[in-house]
């Protein structure tokens, strides 16, 4: 029986756990020699981790992978991590109707990129990126490949959304990261909402694109060091983790208080692998800020509709298991929080269904509610990027 069942679940946050060379045939040659291994793998223990051929041959040939491990079996272990031809039978152990997939490696790159003085290399990796992700993704019409889109100049970023959307993406990832010379809502971005509006996709955030959260000073306590969530030393920490969500705060209100969401109705905006615990806060905080300055700001006076209301509208977000989602549910609004289970990373733990219900049943949250949490609310961000009949797909019950 597959580890999803009972009702169709879609997945809003799953994978691709690449391996050293994976870019070389996706990333123009011109620039081979600057985005090396090195760069890409800069860790050999860890979380980026370089595999051995004997490990990596194991998994290929189905010799090394126990089916009955499919939720427990994280990173590289994983099955379909990195072979896409394995994909498939995971995307069945796991029971998910969809998953919307997204690079592993490339995620803290892209954003190093974006503050970078080559924004030729920038949109060249990108490209790469999209290549990877849609090439990876075809095998099977369940996985649903994001393109990535820098912020760097207006007229490379809507060329290169029309690009990612022409070439098979059914998502386009920006930073949430501000760039350095505009505001992410700066009208210069308008095409780029008009190519996926029109497109029927939506824009996405993901961790990693927030650039450096936390000044090194505040690691420089005079205490021992501490290990991450990975027993290393330099993937998140608990005071780092607490910023996560701060980077796509800030841009999405820009995106609201401009009005981007206003003048484009119908554009969805994912945030995805960055918590959902602010959300609430952060709704009434944007509904204060308007009452506050409504008075003196015209672009306020404009709005249709209270910034709350545009969240409610157009934003979905991906609760971490760890955290009350029931709670985040009952005060935010039943369209806004979406299921993911981070597959194959460590992160999204080894059975995050059990603990989303754990959090919904102590909340009371209704089987309407669950239902939103779990599919409709995914099929209503996804719009055309999900085809009709993989949306509500017969599942066996449990």
């Amino acid at each position: 029986m597959p580890y999803a069942s009972g009702r169709v679940i879609h997945d809003a946050d799953a994978h691709i756990m690449e391996v050293p060379g994976f870019l070389e045939n996706y990333l123009e040659a011109g620039h081979r020699a600057t985005v090396t291994d090195k760069v890409l793998f800069p860790r050999h223990e860890g979380f980026h981790s370089h595999l051995k051929d004997d490990h990596r041959q194991g998994i290929a040939d189905g010799s090394g992978f126990d089916e009955a491990q499919i939720m427990l079996a994280k990173n590289w272990d994983a099955l379909g991590a990195y072979r896409k031809e394995d994909r498939t039978r995971s995307v069945e152990l796991l029971g998910f109707a969809s998953q919307l997939m997204f690079t592993t490696a490339l995620l803290n790159y892209s954003s190093v990129l974006e503050g970078g003085r080559d924004p030729d290399l920038a949109y060249a990796v990108a490209r790469a990126h999209t290549r990877h992700m849609v090439d990876f993704c075809s095998v099977d019409r369940r996985l649903l490949p994001t393109g990535y889109v820098p912020l760097i100049d207006f007229e490379r970023t809507a060329k290169a959304a029309r690009e990612a959307i022409d070439l098979g993406a059914k998502a386009l990832m920006i930073p949430s990261r501000c760039p350095d010379a505009h505001s992410p809502s700066h009208i210069g971005f308008d095409p780029l909402w008009a190519v996926a509006q029109d497109a029927g996709l939506p824009i996405v955030f993901h961790v990693g694109g927030g650039g450096k959260l936390l000044e090194d000073a505040y690691f420089n306590n005079g205490l021992p060091p501490v290990p991450d969530f990975h027993g290393g030393d330099d993937n998140f920490k608990s005071i780092d983790y607490m910023a996560i969500a701060y980077p796509v705060m800030k841009t999405l209100t820009a995106l609201v208080v401009d009005r981007v969401l206003d003048r484009f109705p119908r554009l969805k905006f994912g945030v995805i692998e960055q918590g959902a615990s602010w959300v609430p806060g952060w709704m009434r905080n944007m509904d204060s800020a308007h009452n506050a300055f409504y008075k003196n700001e015209e672009r306020l006076q404009k709005m249709s509709l209270k910034p709350s209301e545009f969240v409610a509208r157009q934003v979905r977000v991906t609760p971490y298991p760890h955290e009350d989602a029931g709670w985040i549910i009952a005060n935010t609004a039943d369209e806004v929080c979406l299921f993911s289970s981070d597959y194959p990373h460590i992160e999204g733990g080894r059975h995050p269904i059990k603990r989303f219900e754990a959090s919904m049943e102590k909340a009371g949250t209704s089987e309407r509610q669950k239902q939103k949490f779990y599919c409709d609310n995914f099929i209503d961000l996804m719009g055309n990027g999900l085809a009709t009949d993989l949306r509500h797909p017969t599942q066996a019950a449990a």
